[in-house]
């Protein structure tokens, strides 16, 4: 069967070409001035007529626009204007009536979709104003809007800082507020309701379990109270105080510490609050934590410094050959005895002594040598006089002399001679039964010991005997027993290996000092080999938290140490506050009575001073590269050890 094909046509005409469509979509413009058509400075500006339209998709897309221009820092809210009051009427809804109608079932069900816009816009709408609110021209227009303050304070008044859907609001809140509280004077709006921030802010920071409404509460305390006019509102057992206590220890949480620290700061500059805190029983506390923080921020500043104050080092070998004094061998003494003297004496010196300059004997124990030396021949060949012999010794040793020494008791001795040495031979396995009596030579090795050793328990009958060997206290025991108990009195073949850390040298006390001594264990202590001081030195400035606890700390010192009989006077040298100021005394001579101390501030002071004294040992510890503020710790310091509590 054939198969036709057809040539002519072209192969790709049998199937259908495929086409592809590629839908070319707009490259973005991102020109600078892409935003500009909606954001231009005029009534009918879209982004503000958008805002207050009241159409959800229009208040959707304003606030979505805003959210991410209010990141840029040339956003001021005059450049649209009406932009600001669109902003606040979301939020004033919020904090007025929708917050009520936050229910328990919106813990477990979604809320419902117009409420949950209404809320969503309302979060909006406060960020934006949070976020704005960080440029001063922003804050400046907020602080003298009309809205702002009732808003606040509505929000602070109204919404359950407990409730988890009030967080976020009431943060932002206290966010905004921070930035203009310091210029909120609360006694000018006693007229308005509910014009007082302080309790509201008080129990935030007093009983939130929210570290972050912890911190903007204490914040926005910090600003209020930074504004002379509203001190009057500060009370001596404040909630606030008492919240900044608790979390003090609380180190390497730097936001909390700083905002707990601010707070501190400003409630104690006060100098009523300043003696009311030392009547406090948590006050030497609080010292003691200001001062380990500012220990423990100081260490990741300083560098290690090491200075070398070795003295002079006197060492000897640790194993040193055992000596003993020279005698006349008989073939030394047979060559002596028959020379003439002085010859005679001359060489016997030569053999027996050694020049020597610090060596000493005396002139009896000199001649008694001499004596018992050549007593024996002196029918033969007659023996000098003593004060021959003792003169001789600067005919031998020139450097020797004979001296009388006067002391309580004269001694006549020979300065510059030493008796001559010669090794002693160590008798390391000798035995030492029957009480060291044994007559036996020393042994070669321990096995050979302990072969004799058996010896002399063999040769007694008795079935048992006590321990014989030199003062052993061992109680009669059987021989068997006893054969293994005399083990423990035989030494090793080989000596005990040292340590590694263990040095071949043994340091003396002094240069002259004799080794080895009868009594090693009551010798003066050497020197150690190697004495070196190493201390740290700060090479930077502390952090900002360390410079608020300083100041802090300064505050209480100068409160503590306020009297006019242990002030530090302020001058050139001594600085801070609060100060003593030194008042002209009365025409009589007597003080003023507005002067005089209540027995409260008295026994202030005297807590004041004495928890000064308790932390005296951590300012000790406190190095700070400044020296205007290292002179703030020294004076501290000495004023806690020239003026204790009583």
């Amino acid at each position: 069967m054939a198969t036709f094909i057809n040539r002519t046509v072209p192969a790709q005409t049998y199937y259908r070409q495929t086409q592809t469509y590629y839908q070319q979509r707009p490259a973005p413009d991102v020109r600078d001035d892409y935003e500009r058509w909606y954001t231009e400075n005029s009534p009918n500006n879209r982004m503000s007529l958008s805002i207050r339209s009241g159409i959800d998709t229009e208040v959707g897309w304003a606030l979505d626009r805003l959210c991410r221009l209010v990141r840029n820092e040339l956003f001021v809210f005059s450049a649209i204007p009406g932009i600001i009051d669109g902003l606040f009427d979301w939020p004033e809804w919020y904090v007025t009536e929708g917050h009520k109608q936050v229910t328990h079932r919106a813990l477990l069900f979604s809320e419902k979709p117009e409420f949950s816009r209404r809320h969503r816009f309302a979060l909006e709408s406060l960020f934006v104003l949070r976020n704005a609110a960080l440029h001063e021209p922003n804050a400046r227009e907020l602080a003298l809007h009309p809205h702002t303050i009732p808003l606040i304070m509505d929000a602070l008044h109204n919404l359950d800082h407990s409730k988890d859907e009030n967080a976020e609001p009431l943060l932002h809140i206290m966010d905004i507020f921070q930035v203009i509280a310091a210029h909120y004077p609360i006694d000018q709006y006693r007229a308005f309701r509910r014009s007082n921030p302080v309790p509201p802010l008080l129990k935030i920071a007093s009983e939130s379990n929210n570290r972050t409404m912890i911190i903007s509460s204490l914040s926005v305390l910090t600003a209020l109270f930074s504004n002379p006019g509203n001190s009057t509102h500060l009370t001596p057992n404040s909630p606030a105080l008492s919240t900044s206590i608790r979390c003090l220890p609380l180190f390497n949480d730097k936001p909390l510490i700083d905002a707990c620290l601010n707070y501190m700061y400003i409630h104690l500059s006060l100098p009523a609050m300043a003696r009311a805190f030392l009547l406090q029983p948590e006050m030497p506390g609080v010292l003691k934590v200001l001062t380990s923080l500012l220990l423990h921020e100081q260490h990741p500043l300083q560098k290690p410094m090491s200075l070398d104050v070795t003295g002079p080092i006197h060492i000897i070998p640790s194993t040193t050959q055992p000596t003993r004094d020279h005698e006349l061998t008989k073939e030394e003494l047979e060559g002596l005895v028959s020379k003439p003297e002085p010859q005679r004496c001359f060489d016997w010196m030569k053999l027996m002594f050694v020049a020597k300059p610090e060596g000493e004997l005396t002139q009896v124990d000199f001649w008694n040598l001499y004596r018992d030396a050549f007593t024996p021949y002196a029918d033969l060949y007659p023996l000098l006089v003593a004060s021959d012999v003792i003169k001789n010794v600067t005919q031998v040793f020139p450097i020797a002399q004979a001296m009388v020494l006067q002391e309580p008791v004269q001694r006549f001795i020979v300065r510059g001679v030493d008796r001559r040495k010669d090794p002693a031979v160590v008798e390391r396995f000798k035995c030492s039964w029957d009480r060291s009596q044994c007559n036996a030579q020393s042994f070669d090795t321990p096995g050979s010991l302990y072969d004799h050793l058996l010896q002399h328990l063999a040769q007694n009958d008795a079935s048992e005997l006590p321990c014989l060997w030199s003062s052993c206290s061992h109680p009669a025991t059987s021989k068997h027993r006893l054969s293994s108990h005399i083990l423990t009195h035989l030494s090793s073949l080989q000596p005990p290996q040292k340590h590694p850390s263990q040095s071949d040298t043994i340091t003396l006390p002094h240069k002259d000092a004799p080794y080895p001594v009868p009594d090693p264990t009551n010798r003066p202590l050497p020197p150690p080999r190697h004495t070196v001081i190493t201390y740290e030195v700060p090479i930077a400035d502390p952090p900002t938290t360390s410079l608020t606890a300083l100041l802090i700390i300064r505050i209480l010192f100068r409160t503590s140490f306020a009297s006019a009989e242990v002030a530090p006077r302020a001058d050139a040298d001594h600085f801070g506050f609060p100060g003593v100021v030194e008042e002209p005394e009365e025409p009589d001579g007597s003080e003023a009575a507005d002067g005089a101390l209540t027995g409260d501030e008295h026994e202030g002071e005297k807590r004041g001073r004495k928890a000064f004294v308790g932390i005296r040992k951590l300012l000790d510890g406190v190095k700070i590269h400044d020296d205007v503020l290292m002179s703030w710790i020294l004076e501290m310091a000495d004023a806690s050890i020239s003026n204790p509590g009583e």
